[in-house]
C-alpha cells in the first residue's frame, strides 16, 4: 500500500513537474519583430469589414438645404444643373468600414517583451450603390443626369458615414477585438492600442 501510495506522489510530481515545464517553455520563444506583427495584422484586419446598408429619398424638385449638409451638393446640383427638375429617387447602397490598412506599417508597432503598443490607423469608408434596388419615379432626368445624380449621393453617403461616430467606433471595436485575439495567439500577454507609442525603453 505503501509502495502504491509512493508511486502516486511521484506520478503527481512529475505531472506537476511537466505542467509547469510546459507553461515555462513557451515564454521562452522569443516575439515576433514589428515588422512581422504589422503584416500580420494587416491580413487579420482585411478581412474584417463593417459593412452597412444605407438608403436615401432624394427629391428633385428640393426644399433649400445647407450647403454644408451631407446631401447640399445633390440638392445644389439639382437646383442649377437641371432645368425644373421633377420626380424622385429611392438611392440604396452598401457601406464597408475598415482599418486603412495603406497607414499601417513596422513604424505603427512597438513590442516590449510580452508587451505590444500599436497605433491603429484611421477608419477608412467605401460606398458602393445597389443599382438594382434603386428606384427613379417620375423623373425628368436624362442618362447623363441621373447617372450624375447617383455619382453625388455616393460622394454622400460616404461623407455621412465619415461623420457617424457611432458606425466608426462600431468598426474600430471589431478590428480591436480580432487584432487583440491575433496578438495574444502570438504569445503576447499585454495588448494595448494607442494614439502615440510610447518612448521605448532602454536596454542595459
Amino acid at each position: 500500500m505503501r509502495r502504491l501510495l509512493g508511486l502516486a506522489v511521484l506520478g503527481l510530481s512529475l505531472g506537476a513537474g511537466l505542467a509547469v515545464m510546459f507553461r515555462v517553455l513557451p515564454s521562452d520563444r522569443p516575439m515576433p519583430a514589428p515588422p512581422a506583427v504589422a503584416t500580420q495584422i494587416r491580413e487579420v484586419a482585411r478581412l474584417e469589414t463593417l459593412e452597412v446598408r444605407l438608403y436615401k429619398k432624394v427629391s428633385f424638385a428640393p426644399e433649400p438645404t445647407p450647403a454644408g449638409s451631407f446631401w447640399g451638393d445633390v440638392a445644389g446640383w439639382l437646383r442649377h444643373a437641371v432645368s425644373a427638375p421633377q420626380g424622385k429617387a429611392i438611392v440604396f447602397a452598401d457601406a464597408y468600414l475598415t482599418l486603412d490598412l495603406e497607414r499601417l506599417n513596422a513604424n505603427s508597432v512597438q513590442v516590449e517583451g510580452r508587451r505590444v503598443d500599436v497605433v491603429l490607423p484611421p477608419i477608412r469608408t467605401t460606398v458602393a450603390l445597389r443599382p438594382g434596388e434603386t428606384e427613379v419615379l417620375g423623373s425628368n432626368l436624362d442618362s447623363a443626369d441621373t447617372a450624375r445624380l447617383l455619382e453625388l449621393a455616393k460622394a454622400a453617403f460616404e461623407r455621412e458615414v465619415d461623420a457617424d461616430a457611432a458606425l466608426q467606433a462600431r468598426a474600430r471595436a471589431s478590428a480591436e477585438r480580432h487584432i487583440r485575439a491575433l496578438l495574444l495567439s502570438l504569445g503576447f500577454e499585454d495588448v494595448r492600442f494607442v494614439d502615440v507609442l510610447p518612448p521605448a525603453r532602454s536596454q542595459t
